[in-house]
């Protein structure tokens, strides 16, 4: 009985120290930009001597930094271009860029993955983060929120629980906009009206939710049952007077968008759900059950009801590469069953893009030092992991993605953007001819954390030629002499980038 007695205590003791059983019960998520990331089934988020803990590794390659691990010294080393970061296991102190930095809690060993304080990786890695104690569910938004594209299948996001209702059960106000809601936005409370995303409009057709926003959003997507639906949340968000003048709110902050010809939903409802964080809710009320896929990219975001069989991209010709000529990859944004942002004459990103990918191979094609392969030559759609490896296996010199931008109906202007420091020559020659095609507002070079910049191995940039959600941006991009200059534009920057 003495024996059977200690090993009872035993076990107690064990399961209070740290790294055994202090870490999270199986069941805690992660989520960053909405997305649940997988985890080491023996070693989760979870809380341990009161601190956040979360496994480093897939949070760091979920955002494209390299992971490294050094068991001699049990130091994990993250890298991402000239950044580096380094912790080590039961030491309250962290290496930041040769800088000692003070850890809320240090690191600890668990099953052979290293958990690290919340706190530390929102910090260190331009991350907003928050833990919900009651569905123990940790979330990471980044700078980008999830703009990098793609799309998620249903199931991806889970609902918050006691969330069953689809409407606040009491009225919600407005948040009044002062600043035109033209800042970052905020995972955490004591944000600004400033710092919310404006979402400027809402449609629904070909069985897809359309949801423009004035940046890129973070939103958490999920089925709920008993009636069926489709919910999706957008957190540090507020509806812009854009959205009210065409679907105003009622009393309660609430409102209907009227469907016909869809036999599978009954109606979508959207409202201002909470004010802490100020997040509004989108309900597509289903009449059967339906799966769903995510499309989230630079501020426009897509929910498809159904999940039909994709065109499958044209495998470009891969042309020979005599020594000495340069190779640049050509990629039209979208494409297929993804049609990108809408414009407000009703035309679409995708055919857009196309337009000025083909003029710039053709433009290229009369140049004797290069070579030029597109990710797409008609509408299809390659997915973003297949264009960064067309790129990527040919070891081309360049990457160029073509895009138009969506946001308020006075969001304007171009704006080229980069992931890596090698890719800023690049961004730099090749914006300043976009700017001088297009004549609109100079949006400047940006960084972003975008899939086909961060993951190509060569100079990579995204441009956006302007905005399809602003009427005159809109017209311009339209304009036939305007495409011609744009893509002329880019061949000038392209010809100086390469000293051609």
């Amino acid at each position: 009985m003495k024996k059977l007695g200690f090993l009872l205590m035993l076990v107690v003791m064990l399961w209070a120290l740290p790294g055994i059983g202090g870490a999270s019960a199986a069941g805690h998520s992660i989520y960053l930009d909405g997305q649940e990331l997988e985890q080491p089934g023996a070693a989760q988020a979870g809380l341990v001597n009161g601190s956040v803990m979360v496994p480093i590794r897939i949070i760091s390659e979920g955002l494209g930094y390299e992971v490294g691990w050094e068991k001699q010294t049990e130091t994990v080393t993250i890298k991402q271009d000239e950044r580096l970061l380094q912790l080590f296991i039961d030491n309250p102190k962290a290496v930041v860029d040769g800088s000692e930095v003070d850890l809320s809690a240090p690191p600890l060993l668990q099953d052979n993955t290293t958990l690290v304080p919340l706190r530390f990786v929102g910090e260190q890695m331009g991350l907003k983060v928050s833990w919900d104690n009651e569905t123990k569910s940790a979330h990471l938004y980044s700078e980008s929120g999830g703009s990098g594209g793609g799309v998620v299948s249903g199931g991806a996001s889970t609902p918050p629980a006691g969330e069953g209702e689809a409407v606040p059960q009491q009225p919600v106000k407005q948040p009044d906009n002062p600043g035109g809601g033209n800042a970052g936005s905020q995972a955490d409370n004591d944000h600004s009206e400033g710092d919310l995303s404006a979402i400027s409009s809402l449609s629904f057709t070909e069985n897809r939710l359309m949801i423009s926003a004035d940046r890129p959003v973070a939103p958490n997507v999920f089925k709920m049952t008993d009636p069926e639906r489709i919910v999706i949340d957008i957190p540090n968000a507020k509806f812009a007077d854009e959205f009210m003048d065409a679907l105003p709110l009622d009393a309660t902050s609430q409102g209907q968008l009227a469907v016909e010809g869809y036999p599978e939903v009954a109606k979508i409802r959207y409202a201002l759900f909470s004010n802490d964080p100020s997040t509004i809710r989108i309900v597509i009320d289903l009449n059967e059950s339906r799966e769903f896929a995510v499309t989230n990219e630079n501020g426009s975001l897509f929910v498809d009801l159904t999940l039909e069989a994709a065109t499958p991209p044209v495998i470009p010709v891969i042309p020979a590469r005599p020594d000495g000529k340069r190779l640049v990859v050509i990629d039209a944004g979208h494409g297929g069953k993804d049609p990108g942002a809408p414009s407000v004459t009703g035309g679409r990103e995708k055919d857009f893009n196309l337009a000025i990918a083909l003029r710039v191979n053709e433009l290229l094609q009369q140049e004797t030092e290069i070579i030029t392969v597109l990710t797409r030559s008609d509408d299809t759609y390659p997915t973003l992991d297949e264009r960064v490896q067309i790129a990527n296996d040919l070891q081309a010199d360049i990457f160029i993605s073509i895009h138009a931008n969506s946001g308020s109906a006075t969001a304007t202007g171009t704006e080229t953007l980069y992931t890596r420091d090698v890719s800023i020559p690049l961004a730099d020659t090749v914006h300043k001819y976009m700017i001088e095609a297009t004549g609109l507002n100079d949006r400047k070079v940006k960084h972003q954390n975008l899939k086909v910049t961060r993951e190509t191995t060569m100079p990579a940039i995204l441009l956006e030629a302007g905005f399809l959600s602003n009427p005159q941006d809109d017209a311009v991009l339209k304009d036939p002499a305007v495409q011609d200059r744009i893509a002329a534009g880019i061949v000038a920057g392209i010809k100086e980038y390469l000293g051609l």
